[in-house]
């Protein structure tokens, strides 16, 4: 029951996240709602989807976890090492820079890495559901946003030195925050 809540938080964050895949659709909820109702409901969806996530997920963890494989420790390193970098790449998205420039859409990255970060370190059924949920998302999502707009992450000019250290200074300060306060916010320590 605790998976089917989660799930069910998936279906609505991550189906809200998908209508821009869906330009009908979106267009079509705009004409029925108009730019304010249609941002309300996508609001809304989104924010009862983290919810049910994390309390989905919180229950299946004090449930017990169900075991499908024991990943290696020094997965658990990597998994640390990788969010730095996605903390990066969210960082550099609203930044204009070379990272940006390079990565395109960083934010699809950083949930790219997140997820594949957190799958590698997990070997547990509600982690690869969740997290292989997220990571099959954002590669469908960077899938469409390049048949989408095609010319999408072109038009930022190489340079931007300055904009390159704040992404790096932000999201390596967020990444040590998020560390340090992972067994306060999640309930699992990233140090054993």
């Amino acid at each position: 029951m605790q998976l089917a809540i989660m799930i069910l938080g998936l279906v609505l964050f991550l189906g809200a996240h998908s209508l821009p895949t869906r330009p009908a659709l979106r267009q079509s909820l705009v004409g029925s709602l108009g730019e304010k109702g249609y941002k309300g409901l996508f609001t809304v969806l989104s924010i009862a989807g983290i919810v049910l996530i994390a309390v989905g997920f919180g229950r299946y963890r004090a449930a017990g976890y169900v075991p499908v494989w024991d990943p290696p420790r020094g997965l658990s390193h990597l998994n640390i090492l990788l969010m730095w970098f996605a903390f990066v790449a969210f960082a550099s998205s609203g930044l204009p820079g070379e990272i940006k420039r390079r990565l395109k859409h960083p934010q699809l990255v950083g949930v790219k890495v997140w997820a594949l970060g957190h799958l590698l370190a997990n070997g547990d059924l509600g982690s690869i559901i969740l997290f292989g949920t997220f990571l099959a998302w954002a590669v469908y999502d960077r899938i469409s946003v390049k048949r989408r707009q095609p010319e999408a992450g072109k038009d930022i000019p190489p340079g931007f030195v300055a904009n390159d250290f704040k992404a790096l200074a932000i999201g390596t300060v967020v990444w040590l925050v998020v560390m340090f306060a992972h067994p306060w916010l999640i309930g699992v320590s990233v140090f054993g």
